[in-house]
């Protein structure tokens, strides 16, 4: 049985490959979830693709994004969205940030993102837009210091997730279920509402329906449910977490690996013909 520190670990990697699998997460982006006993501390895997990150991946870091231990592992550059979220929102447990191609036209177009569907209500009323350059000018778009990611918080405020004009979206939650949950359905609302729009004028939800449909959606039934499909999802892609004395092989990787081996299996039946 893991310790409640090990399966913080194993949740912080799980949600990593979860989002990667269905598409959040590509080689980019992180996943964070907060202490669970001290509230001043976060964990974060090293610098590493998110369908690839292991629990001995994951670090402790202080809320100014510096690991608790010395380390020489390389770490994220962008670290410091998760540190100071935490500072800002005491009651967040969980972060992730992304770029995912569903999210993207509406972190450049000007278009209002909004939840159009029941499961879309997880992303409030009004999703807020950063603008790094209101504050820091031109940049190279990255996130790397204390003061870009305090701003980025204040944009956060009290809602579920923020947009950042040419960059991608950061996502809280309650937990790390609640977490994905939002991250993988304001994506899955992001593709409805584009699609919508193509086809005429779109009808967002009402403020008593967003308020209701946020209440549901939130409750443990939903988040435990969606959080036991993506992790068999996750396992019949073959991403899951490496079993002990196996060496890590990502989702992609492991069916290139199946595709070769079927090449060969097929080359060497056309040979014995």
């Amino acid at each position: 049985m893991p310790s409640a520190l090990d399966q913080i670990k194993i949740d912080t990697a799980l949600g990593n490959r979860m989002l990667a699998n269905e598409g959040v997460l590509d080689a980019f982006g992180h996943v964070s979830m907060r202490h669970p006993t001290n509230p001043n501390r976060y964990f974060l895997s090293r610098s590493r693709a998110p369908e690839l990150v292991e629990p001995g991946d994951v670090l402790e870091y202080d809320l100014d994004s510096n690991p608790v231990k010395k380390t020489d592992q390389r770490l994220y550059a962008e670290r410091v969205i998760h540190g100071e979220i935490y500072k800002a929102r005491p009651d967040v447990m969980a972060v992730v940030h992304h770029h995912a191609m569903a999210m993207m036209p509406f972190c450049i177009s000007g278009v209002e993102l909004q939840p159009v569907m029941h499961l879309g209500a997880v992303i409030g009323h009004k999703v807020p837009m950063w603008d790094q350059y209101d504050e820091f000018g031109d940049t190279n778009l990255l996130l790397v210091k204390p003061e870009e990611g305090a701003s980025l918080a204040r944009s956060l405020g009290q809602a579920p997730l923020v947009l950042m004009l040419g960059q991608g979206a950061s996502v809280v939650g309650s937990s790390i279920q609640e977490l994905v949950f939002r991250a993988i359905y304001s994506c899955r609302n992001a593709e409805c509402q584009f699609a919508a729009q193509m086809m005429g004028k779109v009808v967002p939800l009402r403020p008593g329906e967003v308020d209701k449909s946020s209440q549901i959606n939130a409750m443990p039934t939903a988040t435990f449910r969606t959080w036991e499909y993506w992790s068999v999802r996750l396992e019949k892609s073959g991403g899951g977490l490496p079993r002990s004395g196996k060496k890590p092989v990502g989702t992609r990787a492991k069916r290139a690996i199946v595709a070769r081996k079927t090449t060969k299996k097929t080359k060497s039946k056309g040979r014995k013909r």
